[in-house]
């Protein structure tokens, strides 16, 4: 499950179709209706929220608002109806830990995104996000992929 931390605007058409299947997912978690996932690490930040359905509510309004901008039809009548708006921290670490990330990805999937990636050197968070200075987040899984991908930075200030 990948929760992105980053605006969806950035997403290929294949990560927001997935990132749309797996907040819904989430969802269902929040509400207890699956077993699986229960102890997803990228659930906590939502779990910890006063309203934690509302606040993956209003994550996800804004996929399906990104997915609209782009002529696709996500379902918005999925989502739960309760929105919160308060912002959930999010590290500078974790932000661009997600980037580094994401371009990776893109590298292999769209080239045309990957380019304009390339010149973004600070990314737009998700509508539902504040940065806040930091390392990656605890429950992210540092790891080195095929591109040289690495999490082992220490100027997230």
């Amino acid at each position: 499950m990948r929760l992105w931390s980053i605006h969806p605007m950035y997403l290929d058409v294949k990560g927001l179709v997935a990132l749309w299947r797996e907040g819904l997912l989430a969802q269902k978690v929040l509400q207890g209706t699956t077993r699986g996932y229960r102890r997803h690490p990228q659930l906590r930040r939502f779990q910890s929220q006063a309203d934690p359905l509302g606040a993956i509510g209003a994550y996800l309004e804004a996929v399906a608002n990104e997915a609209a901008s782009r002529g696709y039809r996500f379902d918005a009548g999925k989502i739960h109806p309760g929105r919160s708006y308060d912002k959930i921290p999010l590290t500078r670490g974790q932000l661009h830990y997600e980037w580094e990330h994401l371009r990776s990805k893109l590298s292999r999937r769209d080239m045309r995104r990957y380019q304009a990636a390339l010149a973004v050197d600070e990314p737009e968070t998700h509508p539902l996000f504040v940065v806040v200075a930091g390392e990656p987040a605890d429950w992210e899984v540092a790891r080195r992929d095929g591109a040289g991908m690495e999490a082992a930075r220490t100027d997230w200030g």
